[in-house]
Order: structure tokens, then C-alpha cells, then sequence
């Protein structure tokens, strides 16, 4: 419940201090969430971490609110939030149209894509989540930390918080140092053959990927599981029947995941056609709301948006660097004559399609939580879409035209996918927000911060992970090290398609008619029982992810619940035990993930990619991945009898004060 105005005015809120904080958190987050989503091709929410880190520090400070370590968090988490735009940009690299990350455009295409998703999600507030009963797992999780924390016991608990993150890193970048040392393998795999056809079995040994499963829970992590099934238990042995076994990683990533995009791209479709009807009604709120503020109607503070006003002028004015980047992109190019009308129309459909695309994000922000909602089912929408509006609208006429073209959608879809990635975190913030009594517009002005911020930051990063690794399918790139940047791999692929005529769209619909299964599934499930889901997009993501991701993800699934059983069991704070496994699994994920980041640092600095290799080609290598299957499952079994015996003591600690 929002707290009444009088118990607000005075209250810190958007301060320097929060601002300066949620900026510093937001370089640790922006980085980890770049090197997973290039890594593994997902990204986690940083709310909860952020909240906690913010409480233990604003702690030491006097007239410190619970509104303002909210603002913290909301800076911090829409910066880490944006780093989803890993999901696109490599792509220019993999086609071979940039060979490296220009700063200033980069930043551009993040900070107007991240604006215009804040000024789009602005009236969806009232629709989606004052006017709703989405659920929003993370956002009410987040708004509890916030609660609890803003209490004497809770300055304890943000204490041993910290001390758990800080494990869990240790713990994930101790194993990822073994990898690079050669003494452990990060995956453990097996190609077999059936009759005369093939297909393997494997997964990453990750104590990151084990984490993010933890957080994003069994519902999603059996829906992936349900796609690995279908991938490499149906469709691949389909693909590769008569072909020769080493082909096998080929046909998987330029026929099955194909399929996987199909499910994706239609689960994305029903979502929209879901609430479509809550859409339209919450802008009408909106718009009623900012005629009684200017009639001169009091309006409570925690109802108080920033003017649909600003947010018109925000968009109209978005037009001119718009264009500016559009421009800058095809001046020079191949393509010749009716560039200002491919200009105007791709304007236009920036503009559109974001609000439709802000809106299903926010919807499934809303419905599974920020970490769980999969916007690369609304990227590969979004990229088939762009290239065929930009087809239809100036056809290529050579191969080099093809060429540019290619570039310029996912140039374009990047904007678009700046806007999906922020609605997609904005309203979950709006939702905390909401439970502890903050002003929607500070909140919204914080928003923006945080993605001028992540804007400044992920250009670097992105340019880092390039030099020190490269990206699969890149000219030039070193199969064996480079990162997999999946979603961005598949989305070159399927505009390429798209342009060179040869996009296989009987795959894609058989994905489709998978994706219509599930959700059919989904539904009957739903009519009779509120405890069993199968989310569509999670079935097509565990489609079109290497098997290496969609298997360890419901393993540390399956970790999270039987932590969360061992807190039930032992009783008293079982909602603080709870966050404490919430926050080891996030430093499982930061640990990993920032070791990365370093070593790609030291790789550029040396030059050279096995820096850290001890092994080399010695015959141990041939045992590492089984040494490795052993040492990982010592050390998460470790790390969380560790953790359960700290949220104990942590419990015991609060009780005797």
C-alpha cells in the first residue's frame, strides 16, 4: 500500500548521493550483464543486489528513506537493464559492416532507445501496473528487501548480504580462473550417432548459469527443458539425418535454431494480443490524470507521472537524432536514390513498433519477472519485421546494396530493442515504486539517469569483450575462444535471410506451429490449475540456446527450489532465508561475470588469448571436463551449506537483539 502524501513530503528521495551510488553499482552490473549476455545469451535483474548493496551503504549515513535507496536501485537496475542490447549490436560485427564499436554511436543508439522505452512505458504505469493484478515477481521482491532493510534487523541482514554476494563471486570467478588455467573445462559434451543420424548431449560447467536458473525459477527452467527436448531429441536428428557428425554444430546454428526463432517470434505475438485492451485503457488514465494536475486537482504524489506533455516533446524531439543516426549510417553507402524516404519510413516504424514492443515487454515484465522475461522473442519479431518493412520499401538491387541493408536493420532494430529492454525493467521498477510509497516521476527522471549511464559504459565494454574474444560467425573470429552472442548471431542470420532471399521460413514455421502447441498447453494448464505453467517463450528458448545454456539453467533451477524447501523446512524468516539464496545466486552470476570482464582485459593488454593456460595440449585435457564436473558440484554443494548456515546465524543475530 502507498504511503499517504502527508507521511512523504520531506522525504529524501532523488538525491546527489543516491545518484552518484546507483551510478557506481551501475558500472559493476552493466559489465557483468554485457559479458553473460554475450556469453551465454542471458541477463539478469539487478534490482534485489542493488537494493541491498544501497541499504548497507546509505546506512551509514543520517536521513537516509527507504524512497531513496529505491531511487538507487532503480538507477543501478536500468543500466543493468540495458546491457540487453547485446542481444543486436554484435550483429554489425558479425556481418561485417563494423570492425569495431564506435563510441559516440553506440552510445547514441543505447541512450535514445533507452529514453524513448522510458517515455513509452510512462502511460503503461496505469495500465499495467496501478490498474492490474500482474504479479510482478520481482518488483514486490524487491519493494520486501526495500521494507525489511529500512529496519534495525534489516541493517543486519543487508550486512550478511553483502558477505553472501561476495562469496558467491569468489566462489564463480575461482572456477572461471580454472577454465582459463585449463586445469577445469567450462562445458562437458558428447556427439553420438543414432542409426544414420546424430546429435549430442552436454552442458556448461557454470556456476553463473547455475545462479541464473536459481533466480528465474523451475517453471521457466522446465519449459527449457521442454525445448532442449524437442531441439536435439526431434528436430536436429531430423536436420542431420545422412550428414556427416561434424557437421553438427553448423546445422544447429543455421537450421534448429531457426525453429526456435518460430516459437519465439509467435509467443511474442499472442502476448501482444493480450493486452492489447489494457494498453489503450491505460494511456486514456494517463491522459485524464494530466488534465485534472493542470485543471488544478490535487493528485496524490505517488500517482504523479511526468506530464504526458514531456513525454510527447520527448518523443517528437527523439525524431531529430533519430534521423541524424540514420543518416550518418547510409551516407556513403551502397545505396543510392530514395534514401530520405527509407529514412521517413524508418522513423516512423521506430516509433510504432517501440510502443508496441515497450508494451509487450512491460506485460511480461509484469507477468514473470524482468529476469525471466525473454525479450529476444521480441527482438527476432522485431528484426524479421524491420527487415521486411525496409525490403519492401527500397529493394536491393546488387549484392553490396544487399549488404547494407542487412547492417542498417539491425541498426535500426537496436533502437527498437533499447525500448523493449527498458519498459521491460521500468514498470518492474514503477511496481516497487508503488508498494513503498515512491513518486512515479522521480522514479522516471531516475530511469533516465540510469540509462544515460549505461549508455556510457556498455560502448567499452562491448569493445573490450570484442578485441579480447570476438564473437562466433565474425570474420576473423577464433571458433574456440570467441563468444557465442547467440541472440545476435540468430538475428544476423534471419535478416540476412530475409535480404538474400533465402530465409528459411518453412523452419521458422514449423517453430511457429511448436510455439502454437505450447501455447495451447499453456493455457489448458492455466484453465485447471494456477501451480503448472509452460511458457512458450521459454520453450522456444530453450530451443535456440546451445545446449549447453538450456541445460544448466534448469539444473540451477532445481538448486533454487530445493534451497527454498530447505527454508520452509527449517522455518522461522523463511522469506529472509529466501533472499539470502536469491543473493547468492546473483553473486554467483556478478563473480563469473566480472572475472570475465577482468581477464578480457588482460588478454588485450598481452595479446595473447591463452594467457592463463598452463595445460595446454597435454594429455590432462582430456580429463579437465570430468575433473571439472567434480570440483563444480564441491563447490556449489559448499557454497550454499555455507550460505544456509549464515542465514541462519544471520536469523539467530536479529532474534537476540
Amino acid at each position: 500500500m502507498s504511503l499517504p502524501v502527508t507521511e512523504q513530503m520531506g522525504t529524501r528521495e532523488l538525491t546527489v548521493r543516491g545518484v552518484l551510488l546507483g551510478g557506481l553499482i551501475t558500472l559493476l552490473f552493466t559489465a557483468a550483464n554485457t559479458y553473460m549476455g554475450l556469453k551465454v545469451g542471458l541477463t539478469f535483474a539487478t534490482s534485489i543486489p542493488a537494493a541491498v548493496i544501497s541499504m548497507a551503504v546509505l546506512h551509514m549515513f543520517k536521513n537516509h528513506s527507504i524512497q531513496e535507496n529505491n531511487i538507487v536501485q532503480t538507477v543501478a537496475s536500468a543500466a543493468g537493464t540495458l546491457s540487453a542490447i547485446v542481444f543486436v549490436l554484435p550483429g554489425l560485427i558479425m556481418v561485417g559492416w563494423w570492425n569495431h564499436f564506435p563510441y559516440w554511436t553506440t552510445l547514441a543508439i543505447c541512450a535514445i532507445g533507452g529514453i524513448l522505452g522510458v517515455m513509452y512505458s510512462i502511460p503503461l504505469r496505469r495500465a499495467l501496473v496501478t490498474g492490474s493484478d500482474l504479479p510482478y515477481p520481482e518488483g514486490v521482491a524487491a519493494a520486501e528487501v526495500l521494507k525489511v532493510g529500512d529496519t534495525t534487523e534489516g541493517a543486519q541482514a543487508n550486512k550478511v548480504g553483502i558477505r553472501v554476494i561476495i562469496m558467491g563471486s569468489i566462489a564463480s570467478a575461482l572456477y572461471l580462473v580454472g577454465t582459463y588455467l585449463g586445469v577445469v573445462k567450462g562445458e562437458i559434451r558428447k556427439n553420438f550417432r543414432v542409426g544414420n543420424t546424430s546429435t549430442y548431449i552436454g552442458a556448461g560447467l557454470s556456476m553463473a548459469l547455475m545462479g541464473v536458473g536459481h533466480l528465474v525459477g523451475l517453471t521457466v527452467g522446465i519449459a527449457m527443458l521442454v525445448g532442449v527436448v524437442i531441439s536435439y531429441g526431434f528436430v536436429l536428428p531430423w536436420q542431420m539425418y545422412g550428414k556427416p557428425i561434424d557437421m553438427i554444430d553448423g546445422v544447429f546454428a543455421h537450421q534448429v535454431r531457426f525453429v526456435g526463432a518460430g516459437t519465439m517470434a509467435i509467443a511474442a505475438v499472442w502476448t501482444l494480443l493480450k493486452i492489447l485492451g489494457p494498453i489503450i485503457r491505460g494511456i486514456k488514465e494517463a491522459l485524464v490524470s494530466h488534465r485534472k494536475q493542470r485543471a488544478g486537482q490535487t493528485v496524490d504524489l505517488t500517482e504523479r507521472d511526468l506530464p504526458m506533455s514531456v513525454v510527447l516533446l520527448a518523443v517528437i524531439a527523439s525524431l531529430i537524432p533519430i534521423g541524424l543516426l540514420l543518416w550518418d549510417f547510409l551516407r556513403d553507402t551502397a545505396v543510392h536514390g530514395g534514401i530520405s524516404g527509407l529514412i521517413l519510413v524508418t522513423i516512423v516504424f521506430i516509433l510504432l513498433v517501440g510502443l508496441l514492443v515497450a508494451s509487450i515487454c512491460g506485460y511480461m515484465a509484469g507477468l514473470i519477472g524482468a529476469s525471466n522475461s525473454p525479450v529476444s522473442g521480441v527482438g527476432i519479431l522485431v528484426v524479421i519485421l524491420t527487415a521486411l518493412i525496409i525490403r519492401a520499401t527500397h529493394h536491393a538491387t546488387g549484392v553490396e546494396e544487399s549488404k547494407v541493408l542487412v547492417a542498417y536493420t539491425l541498426f535500426t532494430a537496436a533502437i527498437i530493442f533499447g525500448m523493449a529492454t527498458i519498459s521491460n525493467d521500468n514498470l518492474q521498477d514503477l511496481k516497487t515504486g508503488q508498494l513503498v510509497g515512491a513518486t512515479p516521476w522521480k522514479q522516471q527522471v531516475a530511469l533516465i539517469i540510469g540509462v544515460i549511464f549505461g549508455s556510457a559504459i556498455i560502448p567499452p565494454v562491448l569493445s573490450l569483450m570484442h578485441q579480447a574474444f570476438g564473437f562466433q560467425g565474425a570474420p576473423g573470429a577464433d571458433p574456440k575462444t570467441a563468444l557465442a552472442a547467440p541472440q545476435a548471431g540468430l538475428m544476423s542470420s534471419l535478416a540476412q535471410g530475409v535480404f538474400g532471399g533465402n530465409l528459411e521460413w518453412n523452419l521458422i514455421g514449423l517453430g511457429v506451429l511448436i510455439g502454437i502447441g505450447a501455447i495451447i498447453v499453456d493455457e489448458l494448464l492455466g484453465h485447471f490449475t494456477d501451480r503448472m505453467h509452460l511458457s512458450p517463450l521459454a520453450v522456444g528458448m530453450g530451443m535456440y540456446l546451445p545446449i549447453m545454456t538450456s541445460v544448466a539453467i534448469p539444473i540451477g533451477a532445481l538448486l533454487g527450489v530445493g534451497y527454498d524447501k530447505w527454508a520452509q523446512r527449517a522455518g522461522g524468516d523463511v522469506e529472509g532465508k529466501k533472499r539470502t539464496g536469491v543473493l547468492l545466486a546473483t553473486g554467483l552470476i556478478v563473480g563469473e561475470a566480472i572475472m570475465g570482464v577482468i581477464y578480457a582485459g588482460v588478454v588485450v593488454a598481452t595479446g595473447n588469448g591463452s594467457v592463463l593456460d598452463v595445460i595446454g595440449d597435454s594429455s590432462y585435457g582430456n580429463y579437465a571436463e570430468y575433473v571439472g564436473l567434480i570440483v563444480i558440484a564441491l563447490m556449489t554443494w559448499g557454497a550454499y551449506s555455507r550460505v544456509k548456515k549464515m542465514a541462519v546465524a544471520r536469523e539467530n543475530a536479529s532474534t537476540s537483539q
